[in-house]
This record gives structure tokens, C-alpha cells and sequence, in this order.
């Protein structure tokens, strides 16, 4: 009965735990949005895409280096700074 109950304890917290980082708190995921394509000025095409929510923070944006987005797999390039 013990080991159940510990079993159980231990999906609720793994549960919340992953909720949190999904919900666009610092540390996790943060929000995202779909970015529908559109041409820009000079005729080029700019395919539909998901971009990382504003949050005011540089680092935590997608395409900083030690970041991954999520969507595609692909590393950031840019500087942290």
C-alpha cells in the first residue's frame, strides 16, 4: 500500500512539474505563437512559423545559443549578450 501511494505521489509531482514548464514560466517554455507566412516589402516570402513569446528576456528566446526550439529541433545562433 506504501509503494502505490509513493507511486502515485511521484506522478502528481512529475505531473505539475511538467505542467509548469509548459505554461511559460522562466525556467520552461515559454508561450509561443503561429506567425502565419506573409512577402515582405521587397517581395520575398516568409514561410508560416512559431516564434517565442515576449517575455522581456533576451536569453530566453529560441534562437539564443544554449537554446533549442521546441518545433523544429534546431540550436540558437545568436549571442547570449
Amino acid at each position: 500500500m506504501k509503494k502505490i501511494i509513493l507511486v502515485v505521489a511521484s506522478l502528481i509531482a512529475l505531473v505539475g512539474v511538467t505542467s509548469a514548464e509548459a505554461g511559460g514560466h522562466r525556467g520552461g517554455y515559454h508561450s509561443s505563437s503561429h506567425v502565419n507566412g506573409y512577402y515582405r516589402s521587397n517581395g520575398s516570402y516568409v514561410a508560416p512559423h512559431y516564434r517565442s513569446g515576449r517575455d522581456g528576456y533576451h536569453n530566453n528566446n529560441w534562437s539564443v545559443q544554449g537554446n533549442v526550439n521546441p518545433y523544429t529541433g534546431k540550436p540558437g545562433t545568436k549571442g547570449r549578450w
